[in-house]
C-alpha cells in the first residue's frame, strides 16, 4: 500500500477489517494512521454470510467499549461486504459518525465503496437492513489487487461490464477487449477500469443519490444475481460471479421482450464468459427464484421490477411479465 493520506481530523479511527485482509494490511494501515489519532483494529468473519445483524452488534460493541465519541471515524478495510458493513455501523452509531472506504478488492474499488449503499442481509433477502450514508474519503490503492485471487478478479469485472451495459457502449467496448489483460493482472487495465466505472457510477448517484429514479438502473443483473445468492446461501457464489450470470439473464429477459437483438445478447454472454464468470446455473429451479426475488427490496407491491437492456449502453426499469421471466430463467439452466 502507498503512503496514507488522512483529510480529516478524527478524535479516534477504528479498521474494520476481515481475518483474510487483516494479515496483509491492518498493521502497515494501523500504522499510518496512528499519526492522525488513537487507532484500533476490529475484525470481523470474512464472507458474505456474516453479512448480517449480529456482525453489526459486535462491531458497535467495540467502538462502545473504547469509547468513541461522535468525532471518531470508521475505516472500512476490505472488499464490497466488509465496506457494507463497516458502511451500516457507521450510518447507526451515534446516529451517524463519518467513515473512510479504503477497498482492497475489484469490486469493491469499481462499484461498491462509491455511492453510499450500506447494509447487511436478512434471511429474507439480500441488503435488506440498510442505510445510504456517503463515506467521507474512498482510498483505492491498486496495489492492493495484487494479493486477490483470479475469482476475486473476475467477480469484480462483472461490475466493470455492468457499468458500460447501463450506460456507455463504448467502455463497455473497451472494457470487454481488455478483459484478458486485466485478468492476467495489468496494472494500467485495472487503473483505467476503476477509474472509468467510478466516473460513470459517480455520475449517476450525483443525479440520485437516494435510487428513486435512474440510480436503480445500476442493478442490472441483481435482481438475478441476488436470488442465486440467497438460493445458494451466500456461499457457493460469490457476488460479483451471481451478478455476472444475472447479467446474461438479463439479457435474455430484454431479448424475450423485443428489445434487445440476439446477437447482442451474445456480446454479453460471451464477454461475461471471458471475463471468468459463469453464465448458466445447474440445480435450481425457476419457481424457487421467481418466490425469491418477490422478497427482493425492489419489488413494488408484489411486482418485481427488472433493469433490462434497450440497446449495449442503454438500460431501462420495466414491469416484466412473470413467463418472460420464467422463459429468461430456462434459459439460463433453471430447471
Amino acid at each position: 500500500m502507498h503512503e496514507f493520506v488522512l483529510p480529516l481530523t478524527p478524535t479516534s479511527i477504528t479498521i474494520v477489517t476481515n481475518d483474510v485482509v487483516a494479515p496483509l494490511y491492518a498493521d502497515r494501515a494501523r500504522s499510518a494512521l496512528s499519526t492522525f489519532a488513537a487507532t484500533t483494529t476490529t475484525e470481523i468473519p470474512d464472507g458474505e454470510q456474516h453479512k448480517r445483524l449480529d456482525t453489526i452488534e459486535h462491531i458497535t460493541n467495540a467502538l462502545v467499549r473504547n469509547r468513541v465519541d461522535r468525532g471518531g471515524i470508521i475505516l472500512a478495510l476490505g472488499g464490497g461486504v466488509v465496506g457494507d458493513i463497516a458502511g451500516f455501523a457507521a450510518s447507526i452509531y451515534m446516529r451517524g459518525i463519518r467513515y473512510v472506504q479504503v477497498p482492497t478488492t475489484l469490486l469493491a474499488q469499481v462499484d461498491s465503496s462509491v455511492g453510499g449503499k450500506t447494509g447487511v442481509n436478512h434471511p429474507g433477502g439480500k441488503n435488506l437492513i440498510g442505510a445510504f450514508h456517503q463515506p467521507s474519503v474512498v482510498v483505492s490503492d491498486t496495489d492492493t489487487l495484487r494479493s486477490l485471487p483470479p475469482r476475486q478478479v473476475s467477480a469484480g469485472l462483472a461490475e466493470v461490464l455492468k457499468h458500460g451495459l447501463v450506460a456507455d457502449a463504448a467502455y463497455f467496448e473497451t472494457m470487454a477487449a481488455s478483459l484478458e489483460s486485466m485478468r492476467a493482472g495489468d496494472t494500467a487495465a485495472l487503473a483505467n477500469a476503476v477509474a472509468g466505472s467510478c466516473a460513470i457510477k459517480a455520475a449517476i448517484v450525483a443525479r440520485d443519490e437516494m435510487e428513486s429514479g435512474e440510480r436503480a438502473l445500476l442493478n442490472l443483473g441483481h435482481t438475478f444475481g441476488h436470488a442465486i445468492e440467497g438460493m445458494t446461501g451466500y456461499s457457493a457464489w460469490l457476488h460479483g460471479e451471481a451478478v455476472g450470470c444475472g447479467l446474461v439473464l438479463a439479457a435474455r429477459l430484454s431479448e424475450a421482450l423485443g428489445l434487445l437483438a440476439e446477437s447482442e445478447v451474445q456480446k454479453v454472454m460471451q464477454a461475461v464468459a471471458r471475463a471468468g464468470l459463469p453464465t448458466r446455473v445447474e440445480g435450481l429451479t425457476a419457481k424457487d427464484a421467481v418466490e425469491t426475488m418477490r422478497g427482493d427490496k425492489k419489488s413494488h407491491a408484489g411486482e418485481v421490477r427488472f433493469i433490462v437492456l434497450e440497446g449495449i449502453g442503454k438500460a431501462a426499469q420495466r414491469t416484466v411479465p412473470a413467463h418472460l421471466v420464467v422463459h429468461a430463467l430456462h434459459a439460463g439452466g433453471f430447471r
